[in-house]
């Protein structure tokens, strides 16, 4: 299994970082809209819709609302003089209360899946929240300073990635050699308490060596650690919300696409959650 996920690592990390920094804006928005749509199609299963035809409506859907959005917002109109349109900052934020409700919500389970997991509806309107804000959050911190540095956001979404893998690995090979105290177990049994921090440890190590290299300004030090934190600990929560949906659900994985990963849900729920929370983060405690 280990040899499988890093065989498709060695694929996936290239062609992500290809995506991040050599195609254009417009083209990176259609590529992404792309893989949350596969995202959609493996969203619904665990809402209970088994049916083709009630999957393609589900997934067409996301698709749909991304495509509006692409086309009704230009790419360079993303940004205005510092600040987020108006349309994509109200996503986020919506992306962001989410991301505390389903906090709670995880942290209740099993005792909170009475509030939703026999209504296909809420389930739906969970997805749309993770999918959805995640694309923006994406375009959004790609398209950050573009008009000036067309890399710039490029690089800062490359830290929200760094940080998102940073804090993966390091809960991996921390969990195997000195797990002990399980995390969740009722919602991931493999998760422990020394995983976490040493995923939120090596998270740190990456952030300071990030702001030593780019030289972070001592003044910005305090939003710039602490905007890293949140992310992080949302991306933790993305990955454990997941594993509660699958376990409601009764799957293992979202899905086969990805040898040694599963689905790509699997592969971008940590990311569903810290993108749009390192897009708020950003412009209250940076911008």
């Amino acid at each position: 299994m280990l040899k499988q996920r890093l065989i498709t690592a060695l694929v996936l990390i290239p062609f992500a970082l290809y995506c991040v920094f050599a195609v254009s804006l417009e083209a990176f928005s259609w590529a992404i809209l792309a893989v949350i749509t596969a995202g959609a199609w493996e969203w619904a299963p665990l809402m209970g819709l088994q049916r083709l035809a009630s999957k393609l409506a589900y997934t067409a859907s996301v698709a749909v609302i991304l495509a509006v959005l692409i086309i009704a917002i230009p790419v360079d109109t993303i940004w205005f003089n510092g600040q987020l349109q108006p349309i994509y900052y109200a996503i986020v934020l919506a992306g962001l209360g989410w991301w505390v409700v389903a906090t709670l919500l995880t942290l209740k389970y099993p005792n909170s899946r009475r509030l939703w997991s026999r209504t296909r509806s809420i389930v739906g309107l969970f997805g749309y929240l993770t999918l959805i804000p995640a694309w923006v959050g994406l375009l959004a911190v790609r398209s950050l300073n573009y008009s000036d540095n067309s890399l710039y956001g490029g690089f800062a979404l490359l830290f929200v990635l760094l940080l998102v893998w940073a804090a993966d690995v390091g809960a991996f090979f921390a969990g195997v050699r000195y797990g002990r105290n399980k995390l969740m177990p009722a919602v991931s049994p493999g998760k422990t308490m020394e995983g976490l921090i040493g995923g939120i440890a090596l998270a740190f190590v990456v952030m300071m060596v990030v702001s030593h290299w780019v030289q972070v300004p001592a003044d910005q030090f305090n939003g710039y650690y602490l905007t890293g934190l949140v992310t992080v600990v949302a991306s933790v929560f993305g990955d454990l919300s997941e594993s509660m949906f699958k376990r409601c659900a009764g799957v293992k994985d979202s899905g086969s696409l990805l040898p040694g990963h599963g689905g790509v849900l699997d592969r971008i729920d940590s990311l569903t959650a810290a993108l749009p929370v390192f897009t708020v983060a950003y412009l209250w405690l940076l911008a």
